[in-house]
């Protein structure tokens, strides 16, 4: 399936946004106002969560996105090159950076509305991926970036399929892995037999399918929630690393689930993380 290697070479392809984080009680429902919130700036977007996670746990990571010419963008370039992520792929394009509104309330569950900006306007012929590099994408860029990048590469590729969208049959058809929760799952009747799928189930834990037959489960680690907004991304990034590494797939999903409890208990979208033999 892939080549074991310690420090697995990884491009990360997906988006890089400017996340505007509003942490209250109680979030507001439909028409109300709530009045307590607390504002934090920091870097987001789920292919620089997953590019900066993936470093810290211990890959050679590569990044493939975009920013705009807005203010934002040199502090989110900053932000993942300050991680050890390589950003040489990221393109300068006219126009605004991604950003993302959040709301966080006290259980630390959020919601989220992404205005994608820079993220679709990747032009897919810049995009340049060495031959045996793995690749780590998601659904919040074009099809054709992610087209463009698999074409390129002999290399494990991984998808996670989120947002929840249809994609194309050349993305189905090339991936080795998906990730994906439980509701983006039942929404890909698409994935019942792909050769892989990771569905993460919360609390729960997540489960390892095989064209549609559970293959590995691992229970998910008590943990004190501030913020979940990354724990998807930190799963995604460790399960990789750990199956670039290896690791036998019961172990790698622990891991992976390990590290994803980790991270709902850093406040930041980017958490810190530690190797992941250490999980």
């Amino acid at each position: 399936m892939t080549t074991p290697h310690q420090h697995p070479r990884l491009a990360v392809l997906g988006a890089m946004n400017g996340d505007l984080v509003a942490r209250v009680q109680r979030a507001p429902g439909r028409g109300e106002t709530v009045a307590d919130g607390i504002l934090a700036r920091q870097a987001g977007g789920k292919g620089a969560n997953q590019a900066v996670a993936s470093a810290r746990l211990g890959a050679d990571v590569s990044m493939i996105g975009a920013v705009g010419t807005d203010d934002a963008a040199s502090h989110l370039v900053r932000a993942i090159a300050d991680a050890g992520v390589d950003t040489t792929g990221i393109q300068i394009v006219d126009g605004e950076s991604g950003t993302a509104l959040i709301v966080v309330d006290a259980d630390g569950e959020n919601s989220i509305v992404v205005c994608p900006g820079a993220n679709l306007r990747i032009d897919p012929e810049r995009v340049v991926v060495d031959a045996d590099t793995a690749i780590l994408a998601q659904l919040e860029i074009a099809d054709a970036v992610i087209e463009r990048a698999i074409e390129q590469t002999s290399g494990f590729v991984v998808i996670n399929a989120a947002p929840s969208r249809p994609f194309s049959t050349d993305i189905l058809h090339r991936a080795d892995l998906f990730i994906v929760n439980e509701h983006e799952y039942a929404a890909l009747p698409v994935l019942r037999d792909a050769p892989l799928v990771a569905v993460t189930l919360g609390a729960e834990g997540a489960v390892l399918l095989r064209r549609g037959v559970e293959v590995a489960r691992a229970a998910g680690r008590p943990a004190d929630v501030i913020n979940t907004v990354g724990a998807g991304d930190a799963f995604a990034a460790a399960l990789t690393l750990g199956i670039l590494r290896g690791d036998e797939t019961a172990t790698a999903l622990m891991r992976a689930c390990a590290v994803g409890a980790a991270a709902v208990e850093d406040d930041s979208s980017q958490p810190l993380l530690h190797p992941l033999k250490t999980y």
